[in-house]
């Protein structure tokens, strides 16, 4: 008999293999103690659908095969057929959420299916998200819709082709089902048509994981998943030790700055970065009400929950970074004999992230960093926010229109006309005051200074910031097209943004519309400005 390719998926499921289970087998919603995950098998649904699938992920897993020639693809990722091998379970951890200690709180919808490990011997985590209620979803039915499907499918997808660290999503399967959301909140639930994802990382593992042992003073369990963590997830650093644990706290803050940095650069807003949606990895994990900035606003957050007190707006992420690994070391100290090595990778944030932080904003110019300027230099990025923020300027069109504006032969003083370049990045023209006019001007002809110091062409400054500053994001109108269309059963645009978000810093010429700023028609509806945490 012919094993297909899932079939032969080659599943080593060390986490359930090394760390304490649930000795409780039945799926109820509870307190889960002394241990790291609870078995439980995905709810069957009546009509499992492939409708979406990412080529390169599946590459990952060494699939190549046509995943929608059979029903064997939706079958697998829509929950209805576990192959040989796959343990699945869902995890037990805890965290702060929206700055206050939650308890547990866990894998409420999703299962992970298992571990495989690839024909390159490297390791992947493939996860169900919204395949059934299981012992940590509290009063909720652990199931996702498709509007959140679709959202999470391709920015996953959208992040990784981006250069951003990110979880990925391996396919997206209509379950077939209806599920009641009320997406706002207000009494009035709708139902909906379910969806489900698979994601696929090394490991989802998350700052609440460490968090909640330490919370209940269950450190012997603490200390063997942070064993379990370094061996498999961190070998290189060596054995578990006194010195292992403090070089890996010390990654873990510098994976996250490198995170952070990156989502600063394209302009990301997670919307929720609770302690539990912080990946162990320095991943992007848990696409929810996130959302990418339209109009430079560096207090927008794209989280209705959080509409009041703005904790998780744009510009506040990275002190929000350093605050969950703060929450993370408090978790930690029993493994240490002083707080030195904890205090030295918070340290350790800070530096890195601000170098890098420096660095990254002179790249999206189209500069170096040169000895001797680092005064100049951050004055010269630090007041660009005085060119973005005061009128409704679109960040990602701003600074690829920036990258095309001639500064090879200009006037010594330049003249109103060099706004005209930067046009299409205003949402509003009448906001351009001659006050903003004067400011802008001003700024641009520092920049233009700058960039002759460094000596370099227009088409290399082209090239330099083309490489790194995008012309395509998902936006949230254009996701939110896609989930209209899909709701009519047209997955069309599903495949389309997925293939156009591949090359999110090429000239698209067939794909310009996407290229343009959020149509006024999506400034304030549902979906396309901010979201609940409803899904």
């Amino acid at each position: 008999m012919k094993f297909s390719q899932l079939e032969r998926l080659n599943f080593d499921n060390q986490f359930t293999q090394n760390l304490p289970a649930d000795v409780n087998p039945v799926n109820s919603r509870r307190q889960v103690r002394n241990a790291c995950y609870s078995r439980v098998l995905p709810t069957k649904v009546t009509d499992p659908k492939l409708i979406a699938w990412s080529r390169e992920v599946a590459e990952l897993l060494d699939l190549d095969d046509d995943p929608f020639a059979t029903t064997e693809a939706g079958e697998v990722f829509g929950g209805n057929r576990v192959l040989a091998g796959m343990d699945p379970f869902a995890m037990c951890y805890g965290g702060h959420q929206f700055g206050n200690w939650a308890g547990q709180l866990g894998d409420g919808r999703a299962i992970n299916l298992g571990e495989v490990v690839n024909s390159r011997n490297r390791r992947w985590t493939l996860q169900l998200k919204g395949a059934g209620p299981t012992q940590y979803s509290r009063t909720a039915d652990g199931l996702a819709v498709l509007r959140s499907s679709v959202r999470e499918f391709l920015c996953s997808e959208a992040m990784s082709h981006l250069g951003v660290p990110t979880t990925r999503a391996l396919s997206l399967v209509l379950s077939g089902e209806k599920v009641v959301r009320d997406m706002f909140y207000d009494g009035n639930p709708q139902r909906e048509l379910g969806a489900i994802v698979c994601r696929v990382a090394p490991s989802f593992t998350r700052f609440g994981n460490f968090q909640i042992f330490a919370a209940r003073g269950e450190l012997d369990v603490l200390r063997q998943l942070v064993d379990h963590t370094i061996r498999n997830d961190f070998p290189h650093l060596g054995a578990p030790s006194a010195a292992s644990y403090a070089a890996w706290f010390s990654e873990i803050c510098r994976t996250t700055a490198d995170m952070l940095v990156h989502w600063m650069r394209v302009g990301f807003v997670h919307g929720v970065m609770n302690t539990d949606n912080m990946s162990i990895l320095g991943l992007t994990i848990d696409y929810g009400p996130y959302g990418w900035l339209e109009n430079y606003d560096p207090n927008w957050t794209p989280n209705t929950t959080d509409a009041s007190g703005r904790r998780y707006r744009f510009g506040q992420q990275p002190q929000i970074a350093l605050w969950n690994l703060a929450q993370l070391g408090q978790a930690l100290i029993s493994l240490f004999d002083t707080l030195e090595p904890l205090q030295a990778g918070l340290d350790l944030y800070s530096t890195y992230f601000n170098t890098e932080c420096r660095a990254m904003m002179l790249g999206k110019l189209g500069l170096n960093v040169i000895a001797g300027q680092t005064e100049t230099d951050t004055a010269l990025t630090n007041d660009i926010l005085d060119v973005l923020s005061p009128v409704e300027t679109d960040m990602t069109i701003f600074y690829r229109r920036l990258a095309v504006l001639p500064l090879d032969g200009t006037p010594d003083k330049l003249d109103d006309s060099v706004l005209d370049a930067l046009s299409d990045a205003y949402y509003l023209p009448a906001q351009l005051t001659e006050d903003y006019r004067a400011t802008a001007i001003g700024w641009l002809q520092r920049y233009r200074t700058r960039v002759r110091l460094e000596g370099i062409s227009d088409l290399e400054r082209r090239q330099r910031m083309d490489a790194v500053n995008p012309k395509y994001v998902l936006r949230n109108y254009m996701a939110q097209l896609a989930i209209d269309k899909a709701d009519q059963g047209d997955y069309s645009l599903i495949s389309e943004l997925l293939e156009l978000l591949r090359h999110p810093y090429d000239e698209q010429p067939n794909h310009e519309e996407f290229a343009g700023k959020r149509p006024d028609w999506a400034r304030e509806r549902a979906g396309c400005s901010m979201l609940s945490c409803s899904s």
